[in-house]
Formats: structure tokens, C-alpha cells, sequence
């Protein structure tokens, strides 16, 4: 049976084996440390390129708690519109590629929010903030569902819901004090 130190045995040496003698070190692991981990060639690529798009390197001010929270609301309201656009069917079908587009240029819009160009707060709360506001409550007026509704109404209603309040919000925390004092700051185009 194996020796394990408990209360009992508080010794952490094996029955049979001699404790070291004091000032005695333990031998060292022939075991090399760990290497990182070699990067894929996307990485490589990618890396770079994400933190242009992302600048947060000691030549600038980080931007602050409300910036970044409107940035992940933003993609959270571009995933619920994406979600929403899928769940309602075949009657969007048609206008799923004009949606998609909507949707990516919404990301990229929002990626650039992010690394502190001062026009695309404008571009977000007009573009997709009060017209996406406007085109979403005249789309769940006009849904017309019956008692009760079925699930894919419900599922629609809830991403409608979810886009609605991440666009809201992500609008009013781009434009607080905090924010406005980064996008100064930062002096991006």
C-alpha cells in the first residue's frame, strides 16, 4: 500500500527511505522547461493585423471601461440581429445576404469604435442605433403573430429584444464623460 502524508504521518518520506540530511538540496529534473508552443501560420498573420485593428501599446491611453463594454455590446447586438435574422425563416430569406452585410459592417464599424476613431460613434448611433431602433419596432408591429405564439416567434422576439437593448445601451456608454475624454485623447481620424 502506498505511504501518503496525512496528520497522523506528517513525515513526507517513503516508509524504508532516509530523510535527507538538512542543507541537502533536491537533484534537479533533467526535464528541459517547457517550450511555448510553435504558432500557426494564420496566427502569425492574423496577430499583427488584429493589433492594428485593436491598439492598446504603451504609445496611446487604454481606452476606457465604457468603451470596451460598448464595443462587446455592439458585437452582442450584431450576434442577436444575426440570430434573429435566422430564426425568423423563410420569410427574411430573401433579404439574408442585405442582413449579413449589415451585420459585418456593424463589426467593423465597431472594431474601429474600438481602437478610438472619433466618427464611427456617429456612424453606430445613427446608422444602427436609432434607424436599426426604428426598422426593428416597425418589424415585431408588423409581425401580426397569433395566441399563442409559436417558438420561432419567440426566439425572433427574444434576439429583437437582446439587439434592442445592447444597441441602447452600447449607444449611451459610448458617449459618457469617460469615453468622450478617451476619443479626445486618442485623436484618431
Amino acid at each position: 500500500m502506498p505511504h501518503h502524508p496525512d496528520v497522523t504521518n506528517p513525515s513526507p518520506t517513503a516508509p524504508g527511505t532516509e530523510p535527507l540530511p538538512p542543507g541537502t538540496e533536491l537533484p534537479r529534473s533533467p526535464c528541459p522547461r517547457p517550450r511555448p508552443r510553435p504558432r500557426s501560420h494564420e496566427q502569425r498573420l492574423l496577430a499583427p493585423a488584429l493589433a492594428r485593428m485593436l491598439p492598446g501599446g504603451a504609445d496611446e491611453p487604454p481606452a476606457p471601461g465604457a468603451v470596451r463594454a460598448a464595443f462587446a455590446l455592439w458585437l452582442t447586438a450584431a450576434a442577436a440581429g444575426v440570430f434573429m435574422t435566422a430564426a425568423d425563416g423563410l420569410p427574411l430569406l430573401p433579404f439574408l445576404p442585405l442582413h449579413l452585410a449589415v451585420f459585418a459592417a456593424a463589426v467593423l464599424v465597431a472594431v474601429r469604435m474600438r481602437g478610438g476613431a472619433r466618427w464611427t460613434r456617429w456612424v453606430l448611433a445613427c446608422g444602427l442605433g436609432a434607424t436599426g431602433t426604428l426598422s426593428l419596432t416597425a418589424w415585431a408591429g408588423g409581425r401580426g403573430a397569433g395566441w399563442p405564439p409559436d417558438f420561432a416567434d419567440v426566439l425572433a422576439g427574444g434576439g429583437c429584444v437582446l439587439h434592442l437593448a445592447a444597441a441602447l445601451t452600447a449607444t449611451v456608454l459610448m458617449f459618457r464623460p469617460a469615453a468622450n475624454a478617451w476619443f479626445r485623447a486618442v485623436h484618431h481620424r
